[in-house]
């Protein structure tokens, strides 16, 4: 691979190159393909068991993984890439990680990249990917669970739920990746049906909900906070947007959290939910099975 081309000059390229058209490849690959190239792969929220069967079948048969750092479980790394060569992407930059990548495909290894969560969400994959593609090397996407679905797990709830919370917003809090005028947390949280999903450091919740309350939303608005979930010490904490931040500082976590605000964050709102239209009998009222099967 050529050393010189600088990965954005390549980025810009490849978009220039689709020129807002479609890759040939949607049409003849879904996402549980194996296909040609460098597949990232989502690792899942933290439990190696949560990693999809499609991921685990590429890293056995693995010879280079370029994984996430510490934000992937080690255990994970052991079980299933005991034989590959395994490298740490963290504090490596494109101009690194494109040449070591492109290079061991070129010579004829299986090459992974292994990003945490799903890295459709905040995964900075696609920027890689069309580096790759720059240079001539194929590359696909192997969906994960991500970490707010683990959340949802370990809370014994719905995302969404009728009568609650008829959205699901996946956002972040304004500061190192994200301006100002580009936080739209108070907007979906204070639509009232939207369970808004921030993910974010637990460092950083006292101040995004100090400016929940700056924005006027309610300060009895119910927050669950999710400490490392699915992981060993995965650690729930509960409050509202008044008390979670001194709840989270007391904690004394440091690491990343899963930040799940409205009433769907504890199973419903105080008034309860509504039952589905799928379990009503609507079903059979004449109705669009499939379309009933939807429409829950």
């Amino acid at each position: 691979m050529s050393d010189e081309t600088d990965p954005q000059t390549a980025i810009d390229a490849e978009r220039d190159r689709l020129d807002g058209d479609r890759d040939d490849r949607i049409h003849e690959y879904g996402a549980g393909d194996d296909q040609p190239g460098i597949p990232f792969v989502g690792a899942g929220p933290g439990d190696p068991r949560l990693l999809t069967v499609a991921g685990k079948e590429l890293l056995d048969r693995a010879d280079l993984v370029v994984h996430a750092g510490s934000l992937v479980n080690s255990e994970l790394l052991e079980v299933y890439c005991a034989d590959a060569e395994t490298v740490n992407s963290i504090g490596k930059d494109l101009e690194e990680l494109v040449p070591l990548m492109g290079d061991a495909f070129e010579d004829g290894r299986s090459v992974v990249r292994l990003h945490s969560g799903d890295p459709a969400v905040y995964g900075a994959a696609l920027e890689q990917m069309d580096a790759l593609e720059h240079e001539g090397v194929p590359t696909y996407l192997v969906p994960g669970v991500t970490s707010a679905f683990a959340a949802s797990a370990t809370l014994r709830t719905q995302l969404t739920l009728n009568g609650v919370a008829n959205h699901v917003a996946f956002t972040r809090p304004q500061g190192t990746t994200l301006d100002p005028e580009d936080d739209h947390v108070a907007e979906f949280v204070g639509m009232g049906d939207v369970t808004t999903c921030i993910y974010l450091g637990t460092h950083a919740i006292p101040e995004t909900m100090d400016r929940l309350l700056d924005d006027g939303i309610d300060p009895e608005t119910p927050v669950a906070v999710v400490y490392h979930a699915s992981w060993p010490d995965e650690d729930v904490i509960e409050g509202t947007v008044a008390t979670i931040g001194e709840a989270v500082e007391a904690a004394g976590y440091r690491a990343s959290a899963m930040v799940l605000i409205g009433g769907a964050a504890r199973g419903a709102s105080e008034e309860g939910y509504e039952r589905s239209y799928l379990y009503d009998g609507w079903a059979n009222r004449g109705g669009d099975t499939a379309d009933a099967e939807g429409d829950d």
